[in-house]
């Protein structure tokens, strides 16, 4: 699949990946700010933003894309960081390909299974998902309605805030989800799924630099998981981000920008 990107600046290559729900809108104020040392490239996932809509949303294929874009780019090894959804698509690029990484950035988000299918993320995005679904945007004149609207299911203002970027217009003026809802939905298993167990662990990641950033008051990488990381990533060194959440990079940009620009 070929996917919409943006790039700034010039430099070292260092690709972006988004998380659930997001687009490469969501890192434009970072990617600005460290335009100076790198040619920051920021690409749209599949079924989100601006990118090609498919009924298949799985993490080989994310890498996949990641492949296709890193190669029409020219980009023979970059820095690839991705956070969320794009940490685990980033994580599983970085095993398939090692020798196309530089160094690996995974903002909170664990290659392992927090538990479940019917794990509280779990269940907290399949709620998000359906209310999308139930909103037909196009009989909405407002954004301030539609996030009304949207608030009925969706309680956290954050959230709503990220969903209502994925709120355009269509060629006549009218309301149109951007965002693959549908899709996600039903692939929704897959993208909640990490590793179950680190028994399948079979290979270790090793040859650059990894670094895991956890929001300080997030639940999306537990203590548990840092030694089962170790099992697969042995470099791995893990730094919290203090006055933040699940999406550090809107609660503490300074912070990630910092840890960005310390890599060159």
């Amino acid at each position: 699949m070929k996917l919409f990107f943006r790039t700034y600046g010039s430099g070292p290559a260092l690709m972006i990946l988004h998380g659930l729900y997001g687009s490469s809108d969501n890192w434009v104020t970072i990617a600005r700010r460290i335009s100076e040392k790198y040619y920051v490239i920021l690409p749209d996932l599949r079924n989100h933003g601006q990118s090609p809509h498919s009924d298949s949303h799985t993490y080989d294929l994310m890498a996949e894309d990641v492949l296709a874009l890193a190669n029409e780019l020219k980009l023979e090894r970059f820095i690839l960081a991705g956070h969320s959804m794009g940490g685990r698509a980033a994580m599983r690029f970085a095993a398939r390909w090692p020798e196309r990484i530089n160094a690996l950035v995974v903002a909170d988000i664990s290659p392992f299974s927090p538990s479940s299918i019917d794990s509280v993320f779990h269940t907290q995005h399949k709620q998000i998902l359906e209310t999308i679904l139930s909103i037909d945007p196009q009989g909405f004149t407002s954004r301030k309605e539609l996030e009304e609207t949207l608030a009925k299911g969706i309680d956290s203002e954050k959230i709503r805030g990220f969903i209502m970027k994925n709120a355009g217009r269509d060629k006549n003026g009218k309301f149109e989800w951007k965002l693959n809802a549908g899709a996600l939905l039903k692939n929704l298993a897959e993208i909640t799924a990490g590793i179950s167990d680190e028994k399948e662990v079979q290979d270790q990641v090793t040859g650059f630099p990894v670094i895991f950033l956890k929001g300080e008051y997030s639940e999306y990488i537990s203590d548990d998981d840092f030694g089962k990381i170790r099992r697969l990533f042995p470099a791995a060194e893990f730094i919290t981000i203090k006055n933040a959440g699940h999406w550090l990079h809107a609660d503490n940009p300074h912070a990630i920008e910092e840890i960005l620009l310390s890599l060159v």
